[in-house]
């Protein structure tokens, strides 16, 4: 079945409370997207944002990310007043997330909840941990510690509880017996928030296409519980750390600081964490995208320490063999591989093995009549056709700011005369593809400039802060896109 997806995070979700929410501000945008005859709903990483907000950099792989917590559904299950939410200001602007606000104030409310909490009356919160325990035990003393220690990542903790020594952590998880509680309680309200509305996206006949990252974040529970997955010294620090060579678009690469895996220690579990990793994500989501895929095939080491990425190597990952034995202990995988980048025939081999379908971004296509991202150029059905990600300009934004030269052969290849008809042609140019599912950021309909841009790799500070209010989502729009996917057929 060919479908039209739209690209949109929760935190951008209109909202009374600074930042979008799983309550019924997330049902109604299911209603619009079923009314526009969408069938697929793709969000980014719900995990926990740290520092820089970003949500591909998270304290946790597993966890979900408390201010997506909704109050309106705490105070209907008993565990909120009004007043203890509704009077507070959670934004400094009606358009942009301000992250500093919702930090300092989510928690606050969040503890009024779970001081309300009783497990004996909500029968699902044992199960829930008894299911989540290789994971939420960990992680809430993570955050317990985190808190205890006014934020700072854990290789500044005191050294005993830092390397996570046994004696060390025994004592503290007596220590901090309520704030594990606290946490675990919010990963609890998190998932049941979420399950209702994937359920109800579901039977609207939407599909929820999810995004995990490639790696972890340094400080992040894994790296301070699990360090044998990564590639550190006896001290925990990191030999290498991720990053992308330097090219066209950056002379010194892209240095994003994450460990590397310790793809021999892998293998000797039989990619156990990484399975159980996948399997968790085919739970929450139905679709997995996987960013940077070609990371597994080989990948772009950095020695740590470095200023940018202009020194590095090229080193072998596990390839084909993951996945492999992923499916073997799974079943058949509904995965999205990111393949895009540096991109060399094994990467293409592995792609062609996995059967995965890939991504083709237009946005990139605009050079000359042999570009890979243009639609005639798609030599296969099982690919996703992204006007642009949540990395690039809205389309408007990309009209404005890209060079004469792709301008003018965007308005020649979408057969427009004039530039402010390139965003829409290129939204009917992926809707026309061969494609199976066409895919579109909410800006690109709401015809949002540049100042809707969701990410701009490599920068810190504006990132990630894009909101919608209720006022957007018309009828007049839900008909526009419902025109668009009956036209071609979507």
């Amino acid at each position: 079945m060919r479908k039209g997806c739209i690209l949109m995070h929760i935190s951008s979700l209109p909202s009374e409370y600074g930042i979008g929410k799983m309550g019924r501000h997330a049902f109604e945008f299911v209603d619009f997207l079923k009314k526009s005859g969408i069938r697929c709903w793709q969000i980014l990483p719900l995990s926990p944002t740290s520092y820089g907000d970003s949500p591909y950099q998270s304290f946790s792989v597993n966890a979900g990310n408390p201010y997506f917590i909704d109050f309106e559904i705490l105070e209907g299950d008993g565990l909120l007043e009004e007043h203890e939410y509704k009077g507070i200001i959670w934004e400094s602007s009606p358009d942009k997330v301000d992250y500093s606000i919702i930090y300092d104030r989510c928690f606050d409310v969040l503890r009024v909840a779970y001081s309300r909490f009783r497990p004996s009356k909500f029968p699902a919160y044992k199960k829930f941990c008894d299911k989540n325990k290789s994971w939420l035990d960990e992680y809430a003393l993570f955050m317990a510690l985190k808190f205890k220690n006014d934020g700072k990542p854990w290789y500044e903790w005191e050294k005993s509880i830092s390397m996570h020594k046994p004696k060390a952590v025994t004592e503290a998880k007596k220590e901090l017996k309520k704030d594990i509680g606290f946490y675990k309680f919010i990963q609890f309200e998190f998932s049941r928030q979420w399950t209702e509305l994937k359920r109800y996206a579901n039977d609207a006949g939407i599909e929820i296409i999810g995004d995990i990252p490639i790696y972890c974040a340094l400080d992040s529970v894994e790296a301070w519980a699990s360090p044998k997955l990564f590639q550190f010294d006896k001290n925990r620090r990191p030999i290498a750390v991720a990053g992308c060579p330097p090219d066209d678009f950056s002379p010194t690469g892209q240095l994003w600081g994450n460990p590397l895996y310790n793809w021999d220690y892998h293998k000797k579990t039989g990619y156990e964490w990484w399975i159980n990793r996948i399997g968790c994500a085919a739970e929450l989501y139905d679709i997995v995208r996987i960013d940077h895929f070609r990371g597994f095939e080989s990948y772009y080491a950095i020695p740590y320490g470095n200023e940018d990425a202009t020194v590095g190597e090229w080193q072998k990952g596990p390839n084909y063999e993951l996945f492999r034995l992923a499916e073997e202990k799974l079943g058949k995988l509904n995965i999205i591989a990111e393949d895009l980048g540096f991109i060399t025939p094994e990467v293409r081999e592995l792609l062609d093995k996995s059967g995965y379908p890939g991504m083709k971004v237009l946005q990139f296509g605009f050079s000359d009549g042999e570009n890979e991202h243009l639609p005639h150029n798609f030599n296969t059905t099982n690919c996703y056709a992204y006007t642009g990600t949540h990395d690039n300009e809205t389309l408007i934004g990309w009209a404005e700011t890209s060079s004469a030269k792709s301008v003018k052969f965007a308005k020649r290849y979408l057969n427009v005369s004039k530039k402010k008809g390139i965003p829409m042609g290129i939204v009917r140019a992926a809707w026309a593809s061969v494609a199976q599912t066409a895919v579109a950021q909410m800006q690109d309909f709401l015809e949002s400039g540049k100042e809707g841009r969701m990410n701009t790799p490599s920068t810190l500070g504006s990132n990630w802060q894009f909101r919608t209010s209720s006022e957007d989502f018309t009828p007049e729009l839900a008909k526009k896109i419902k025109r668009l996917n009956k036209l071609y057929n979507r």
